[in-house]
Order: structure tokens, then sequence, then C-alpha cells
């Protein structure tokens, strides 16, 4: 079965806005190379309007620094599913959208060959926890007290506690912190 990786970008006190804090080159790096291992992302629709049309764009032009646009090239080369109730239609030939039934939808495309698959965000990765359906977590702290801000899980409801192993560790150059932990 394929696995469902999480991965995100947090500050040291938890806040995952991404208009806080930003990413070095060194962390493009990290989530291009996480993201060559997988086949397939999906994304909740406000993750999704922030990463689609703007990095298959910026693969099209190469309009950023070369790690902006390596990340981009992997990107727009991935299938993409979008978990929304409220759009029906995108201008993507690479998305396709799930309305209903995500625990199901996620088991029928974890259960199909192919590569890992990723999915960022902050709704729709606590909804996927909660159903007990990511198998890893990259998390990316910056070395930043951002002190205001989206946190990370923090409308999240589990019943248990739910272990993790911590499975790799990475210290970028610009001094954040990659943590890789995969579920008990």
């Amino acid at each position: 079965m394929r696995k469902l990786i999480y991965g995100i970008n947090i500050s040291l006190d938890g806040c995952c806005d991404h208009t806080k804090f930003g990413g070095a080159d060194d962390v493009h790096d990290y989530f291009r190379e996480l993201l060559e291992g997988v086949d397939l992302v999906i994304y909740g629709r406000k993750t999704y309007e922030l990463m689609v049309p703007f990095w298959p764009e910026v693969a099209q032009t190469q309009s950023m620094n070369e790690a902006s646009n390596a990340f981009a090239r992997v990107f727009a080369n991935l299938k993409r599913v979008l978990v929304s109730k409220t759009i029906d239609t995108v201008d993507d030939e690479q998305t396709t959208i799930v309305h209903d039934n995500l625990k199901e939808e996620i088991l029928k495309l974890k259960q199909q060959p192919g590569k890992a698959i990723s999915t960022g965000g902050i709704e729709l990765p606590a909804r996927l926890i909660e159903l007990g359906l990511i198998d890893e977590f990259h998390m990316v702290v910056h070395p930043v007290i951002v002190g205001q801000g989206r946190r990370l899980f923090a409308e999240m409801t589990l019943p248990e506690n739910q272990g993790l192993k911590l499975t790799g560790s990475q210290t970028l150059s610009t001094g954040c912190v990659a943590l890789r932990y995969e579920r008990t």
C-alpha cells in the first residue's frame, strides 16, 4: 500500500501561516526532494489554491531562483487531488476532485500502484490524521517565534494520543530542522 506523507513548515511556536515566515532555498530543496518520491498530491481547497496555478506557472516561466524553479518543475509533473465540497471544476487537467467519502477515496488512492502520496495544509491533513490515514510526517521547524497566526492541529480532535517514531532529522543550512516521523 502506498504511504500518505504529510509535510508542513511551522514556526517554533507552532504557527503554520505561510505569510508569517518564509522558506529559503534549503527548504524548497527539502520539499522538492520529498516530492520527487511521490506521484500524487492531495490538498484541500485553501492549499490547492495557494499551489495551483502558482507553481505550474513558475515551472513554465522559470521566473524564480533555481531552488524555487526546481521545486516548481517537480510539482508541475505531479497528479493532484482536490478535496472540496464547494469546487466542481478546475482548469487543470492533472487535477481530480473528490467531494465526498473522504476515507474511502483516500484508501482507494493508497491501494493503487505508484509512488507515495503527499499532502499539505492544515484542515485536510487534520481530518486525515483523525481518520488514521497519514503514515509519515515531515515537519520543517523554522527558527522563529511569530506569536500569532494559525496554529498546527489547533482544531483537531483525537480519541487518544497517536504515537509517532522519529525516523530522521536534518538541520538545514538556514537553521530549520526537518523532522521525519512515522506512525507507530
